[in-house]
Formats: C-alpha cells, structure tokens, sequence
C-alpha cells in the first residue's frame, strides 16, 4: 500500500514538474525565438547595407581617382603642342611638376608616334624608341580618344597600367600615354579593411587581378557562389551581395560592384563568421542565459513539484488521521451512550444497596444485639456500604462523561476559581509534601463556563499531579494569562512524567496507570469533554523525570460592543 501510495506521489510531481517546465518555455521558446529571429534578420541587413555602403563609397572613390588622372593627362595633351611633348627637357619639367603637385602616382610621360615608337620619354627607366605597335593596350586604344589599360607587366617586367590619350598632328596620329603608379594604386583599392579577414581588390573582365594579390591568398582559391544575398537588380544600385564558399571550406561575404565602364570589378570578400562575429558572440551569449535560466526553471519546477507533493502528503496524512479520529470519536460516543445508559440503569440499585445496608446497620444498632458473627456482618455491610459508594462515583463519572449533566453557564473568574480548588485540596497536598507555586493575577477577564465543570476539570488535574508526586513530594505550579481572545491555565507538576507512549492514550476513556482501586481512568477523559464543550482546548507535553504540563485554553467572554446612545433633546 505505502509502495502504491509512494508510486502515486512520484507520478503526480512528476506530472506537476513537467507542466510548469512545460508552461515555462512554450512562451520563452516562442517569444525567445521570435526575438531571436527578428535580432538576426535585421542585424544581418544592417550588416549588408553598411558593406554595401563602404564598397559604394569605395567605388566611387577609385573611380574619381581614376578620371582625376585621366583628366590631368587630357590637361597635357590639350595644353601642350607635339612638338613641346616631344621635347625632352620639357617632358622631363612636366614630370616632375606633376609629382610634385601629385605625388609620385605618374611613373613617367611618353609620345608615341603614328607606328607605335615611342619618340619621347620621361621617367626612370630607358624606353625611349621603344616599339608599342603590338601591346594589347596600344592596340585597344587606336579607336579611342581616350585608354585606361589593364594592369599588365610590360617592358619593365613590373605590373602597371597606361593611360593613354590620342591626337592628331598635321594629320598624323600620334599618342601621349602616362604610367600610375601600381603600388600607390592598389593601396588606394585596399584602403578598406573591416574585421580581420575583410579587404578588397580589382579583377578585370577575365577574372585577373589588377591590384597587388592579397596576403595569404593563393592563385588557386576560388570563391564559388552559393546564395546572392542582394542582387544588383534589388535596389542596391550596382552592388551586389552573394554568398559564397571558398576553396578553403570557410562561408564568405563577396560584395562587387563595377569599375572602369565595367572593365574592372572592385571585390571586397569577408569570412561570414568574421562579419557576423558580434552577432555570434551576442547569440553565443544569449544561448548561455536561455540555458541557465531553462536551468533555473527546471530546478524551479522540481523543487516546487516536490514541496507541493510533501504538503500534499502532510495534508492527507493529517485527513486520513482526521478520519481516524473521527472513527475513535464515533466510538467514543457510542461507548458513552452505552456506558450513560449502564450508569443509569445500576445508579439506582446501588443506591438503593447503600441504603439497605445503612438501614440494616441502624438496626443491629438499635438492637444492641451481639451474637457470633456481628463483627463480621458489620464489616460486611461497612465493605457493601463502601464499594457501594465506589460504584455510585463511578456511575457519576459515567454521567458526566456522557454529557448526562445539565450544568448552568456563568462568567467565571479563572483565578478565583482555581484558588479556591486549590484550597480544597491544600490538605492533600500537606500529606504528599507539595507546595504550591501560583500565578493567578485577579485582573484576568472572566471566562464563559459552567463553574461546576470547570471545578472538576482542575480538581482532576489537581488530584492527578499531587498523586504523580506523592511519592517524593515537588511542587505544583498554576498559573494564568491571557494570549489574544484566550485565557491560558497551565499545570505543571514535577512528577516522574508520562511515557512517549501513553501521551496519545492519556485523554482515552478507562486508560489509568494507576493500580487498581486508585483510579478508573475517567478523569482526564471527562476533562477533555468538559473543556472541549466549552470551546477550548487541552494538551499535554511531558517526558519521563520532567514531569507533565498541561496547557488549557479557554475563550474570554466577548465584551459587548460600546453603543452610544443619542438622546433626543426634546424642546419644549
């Protein structure tokens, strides 16, 4: 049964932890996650917009860089003759004016004639008469007024690109060209770095690299689209954002946009877990707190399921004690009953054996009469007068047991009452040498009690603790006090106590520890009635060699409520 009882507990806070666990995260997981869910997507379209916007900016930034230079050899072409550009001392000046208003971006100056040889030079390498008729960037430029070459190594044997610009001369073509300088141009380009891993560069058409190849990057890493996160057709303007993974394995952002009228690309690349590195961290830590919060919750749940299971239990223990008592209650009053109506079936021949035997006694006293066996017949009827007596206090007991008294109900004075028991039985006490300690202050408010009830209760209580010490003698302590709406009586003796096991049989009917003939286990019985009747309470606390304590709480009478009473003031 315990097993079964056990089983039954385990199951239902079983079931209780998981319904709180359950209610708990259904809306965290639901309102977390939407959360969650918002935070990501729009972190990550902040994060696209903002590349989107550096590598626009950037953009436009070679792009004016571009035109600048393309704009300043334009500026020599229209201002200056043939015949000063051929010139050697004057290209030379016009070098070194030009680095020196713009740094050293213009490597060098040369004319080219109508076969492609260059006629004049200036600049630090020798390349004057050096024959242009068949590189790429000559031959792209002849239909062009014009040319930004691609990047390409030359005869220099270095990376380099030209821009070239066409005239004509008494109908003969002929061409100025300038070379940037590669390094300060592709610092230029890579002038864009966010996080560790992000950084730029320019690919022409094929996919050639006309900025320096960045650092750690091989030539045969390739970044392969996956997903285009923001197409150009999607409002970005000429930007467009894809997905893409590298040959090394690891997830990149590939952002581009055209350059040059489309013939170059600027590409800027950032690993996704560089780009989105706070985003990591803040999901990093706000999975942390959702596991030590759903932690929390789970520890939360069992502890409460547990606790609630432990009341649950304490609660149905003390229903199924209620139960029992009710039962013993039942019983008790069925043996009341039974026992009130035996007590008042004997009441009266016993009476009336008392009063036989008295009666017999009158006459052999009238009589005078003394023959063999008087003595012992008066003994005999002495002895029937005696246990007669026994059985009447007992059939007394019984009647008031079973509430077979009709007593009278009056204010009482707990003081003065229990003074005056202890008066009576201040001889008794003299004999067993127990003193008396009292504390019965008279300011105490009265009580509602029947006072004839109320005298038993203590003369019981009284008798009870003078016989418990009579042994050795000790001292009996009363007192009285108040504690909210009760009065509180307390009787303490120092007798040899009451076992831990006869404390929960003590107010039990017919239960006596006292040899036969000294007691017939009534007392506390009619006590417990009596008080409880008058809606109070008794306990016991005691323990073997420190005596017992009983506690008595009876309600104080309810003082009526003050009613002012107006009079009306009648005028005449």
């Amino acid at each position: 049964m315990q097993d079964r009882n056990k089983l039954s507990y385990d199951k239902l806070s079983r079931n209780i932890a998981l319904a709180v666990i359950t209610v708990s995260f259904a809306p965290l997981i639901l309102v977390g996650g939407l959360i969650f869910n918002q935070f990501s997507s729009i972190y990550r379209e902040k994060v696209y917009a903002h590349l989107v916007e550096v590598v626009d900016k950037h953009k436009e930034t070679i792009d004016t860089f571009l035109r600048e230079k393309l704009y300043e050899v334009q500026y020599l072409n229209k201002a200056y003759s043939y015949g000063q550009l051929t010139d050697p001392e004057f290209l030379d000046k016009t070098l070194r004016g030009m680095q020196q208003q713009y740094g050293r971006i213009f490597v060098d100056l040369g004319v080219i004639d109508e076969f492609g040889r260059q006629v004049a030079y200036a600049g630090p390498f020798d390349l004057l008469g050096a024959d242009y008729s068949q590189a790429d960037w000559y031959l792209d430029s002849r239909d062009k007024v014009s040319a930004i070459s691609d990047v390409f190594l030359g005869l220099r044997r270095s990376p380099h690109f030209i821009i070239a610009i066409n005239n004509f001369t008494d109908g003969r073509p002929w061409t100025l060209r300038a070379t940037i300088d590669f390094l300060s141009f592709s610092n230029l380009v890579e002038n864009i770095r966010i996080g560790e891993t992000g950084y730029a560069y320019i690919l022409n058409r094929e996919g050639v690299f006309q900025t320096k190849t960045p650092v750690g990057r091989s030539g045969e890493f390739v970044l392969t689209p996956v997903k285009a996160i923001l197409p150009q057709s999607s409002g970005g303007g000429d930007v467009s954002v894809n997905r893409s993974e590298g040959s090394d394995g690891e997830i990149y952002i590939k952002v581009s946009s055209p350059l040059k009228g489309g013939d170059w690309k600027l590409v800027y690349q950032q690993k996704w877990n560089d780009a989105f590195s706070a985003m990591i961290r803040s999901e990093l830590f706000t999975l942390a707190i959702f596991l030590l919060g759903g932690f929390g919750i789970v520890a939360m749940a069992v502890i409460i399921s547990r606790k609630l299971v432990a009341r649950f239990r304490l609660i149905d223990n003390e229903t199924e004690l209620m139960n029992r008592q009710m039962v013993e209650t039942g019983k008790l009053a069925s043996i009341g009953e039974l026992a009130a109506g035996i007590a008042h079936e004997i009441n009266n021949p016993v009476a009336i054996m008392i009063e036989e035997a008295g009666w017999v006694g009158d006459l052999l006293e009238d009589e005078r009469k003394d023959f063999s066996c008087s003595d012992e017949v008066r003994r005999a009827l002495n002895q029937v007068r005696v246990q007669g007596g026994r059985c009447r206090d007992i059939t007394h007991k019984l009647l008031s047991f079973a509430r077979q008294t009709d007593p009278s109900v009056s204010n009482v004075s707990l003081s003065s009452l229990i003074g005056e028991v202890v008066n009576l039985s201040m001889q008794q006490a003299r004999f067993a040498k127990v003193s008396f300690d009292l504390d019965l202050p008279p300011e105490l408010p009265p009580v509602r009690a029947a006072l004839s009830e109320l005298q038993q209760v203590f003369l019981n209580l009284i008798n009870n603790s003078i016989q418990a010490m009579e042994a050795e003698g000790g001292v009996l302590t009363l007192s009285c006090g108040g504690d909210g709406p009760w009065a509180v009586v307390v009787v303490q003796d120092t007798g040899p106590g009451i076992p831990a096991a006869n404390l929960g049989r003590i107010f039990d009917p017919f239960f006596t520890t006292k040899p036969v003939g000294k007691g017939s286990g009534l007392g506390l019985s009619i006590c417990f009635g009596i008080i409880h009747r008058m809606g109070g309470e008794i306990d016991v606390e005691s323990s073997v060699g420190n005596g017992a304590r009983f506690t008595i709480r009876l309600p104080f009478v309810q003082q009526p409520q003050h009613v002012e009473q107006t009079k009306e003031v009648v005028h005449d």
